[in-house]
């Protein structure tokens, strides 16, 4: 469903590519979408990282992302078991 409106739309823009309102337009979007996700990862971060292992966790995961540029999804699932080890740890030490 939502490829759809990828592939329907995609002969008029390669028509209008060269058109410089669109490009405007689709600068634009752009830089609007790039400022919410920005602002969902702040305030997700806000929320998800609150202890000395969410920081270390968020940090490794940086990290590991930058320098080895391994697929998200990898490193979502392998920070989710870390997290799901490290949890019982965490909460016996309280």
């Amino acid at each position: 469903m939502a490829e759809d409106f990828t592939i329907v739309p995609a002969p008029w823009f390669k028509r209008h590519r060269d058109n410089s309102q669109l490009k405007a337009f689709v600068d634009g979007a752009t830089a609007a979408a790039t400022g919410a996700i920005a602002g969902a990862v702040i305030v997700l971060g806000q929320r998800a990282i609150f202890d000395f292992p969410t920081v270390v966790i968020a940090l490794v995961s940086f990290g590991v992302l930058w320098r080895f540029k391994l697929p998200e999804p990898i490193v979502v699932l392998a920070s989710g078991a870390v997290g799901l080890v490290l949890w019982p740890l965490v909460r016996q030490a309280r």
